[in-house]
């Protein structure tokens, strides 16, 4: 096919239609080969000039669900990070729990002592002597950047609790490092700037090949609004519960009983989050 097709990414940016970025999309989803090209035709068929982004992800998505629910949900991973708002505190949960699986301890939603005034941290992460003040910037909109303000915001924060944390008994061997992960992407000036104070930054594809989306994928902590059997309403209601990934749903099943999810529709539910969080 001609690269003459042009599509509207999020941030409105025209771009030419690049074939191999659908195929490695649809192979982080660990569709078959078979259906994965089966898409791309079908896709190729079917955009046009000025198309959106996000109607070809629609148009993928549904092809995906019909054959396998559980690639569907590994599909949607970045559109389920959207999905954990509206108050940002699911996502702050989700990074905790990342970082836990890799062996830091966490606590989330800290109110901590600066040398001049007090901070609600999202996410503090120790290992070892390493001890990281983490904040988390989320957004319902894969169009907003973190841009340099924010790591500026931060690092001053990170400054003012340092400065508190050294004074503490047992903290001068201490490695102190400050840290921002976003959801969504940062400019480059953000990454800049940030890289240039030794903040720790993590983004949904940043530092690459190590970012949110792999991690996640890694770790098979994925959010539970990557379901496809549940109903948005049903999400919400179990993020309020304070229930954030597949794997606790798993380990809670109850809960599905609990906010109202109809009987027949459990052993859906669980069976795409045991395979999603990779038990077998």
């Amino acid at each position: 096919m001609s690269n003459t097709i042009n599509i509207i990414k999020h941030s409105g940016d025209l771009v030419a239609f690049d074939v191999d970025k659908l195929v490695n999309s649809l192979r982080r989803s660990q569709a078959s080969d078979d259906m994965i090209n089966q898409i791309v035709a079908q896709v190729e068929n079917q955009i046009y000039e000025g198309i959106t982004t996000k109607q070809i992800y629609k148009m993928a998505f549904k092809m995906l669900k019909n054959t396998s629910r559980v690639s569907a949900s590994k599909y949607k991973l970045k559109k389920a990070l959207m999905e954990l708002g509206p108050s940002g505190y699911p996502f702050e949960k989700l990074v905790g729990k990342i970082m836990e699986h890799e062996g830091f301890e966490t606590k989330v939603g800290v109110i901590v002592q600066g040398n001049c005034v007090q901070h609600e941290v999202d996410v503090i992460a120790q290992k070892d002597n390493n001890h990281y003040m983490i904040e988390c910037k989320y957004h319902s909109d894969q169009g907003r950047f973190c841009n340099v303000k924010i790591p500026l915001y931060i690092h001053s924060r990170f400054l003012d609790v340092e400065k508190q944390w050294e004074r503490q008994k047992g903290h001068e061997n201490k490695w102190h490092q400050g840290g921002v992960y976003t959801n969504t992407r940062f400019t480059t000036d953000a990454i800049q700037y940030g890289e240039c104070v030794g903040l720790l930054l993590a983004s949904w594809d940043y530092p690459r090949g190590n970012g949110l989306k792999d991690r996640i994928d890694k770790s098979g902590l994925h959010p539970l609004t990557a379901l496809t059997t549940l109903t948005k309403a049903e999400k919400t209601k179990l993020l309020d519960t304070g229930i954030v990934l597949c794997k606790e749903l798993h380990e809670n099943p109850d809960i599905l009983e609990q906010i109202g999810v109809p009987k027949p529709r459990h052993k859906n539910i669980l069976e795409d989050s045991r395979e999603l969080c990779g038990i077998h």
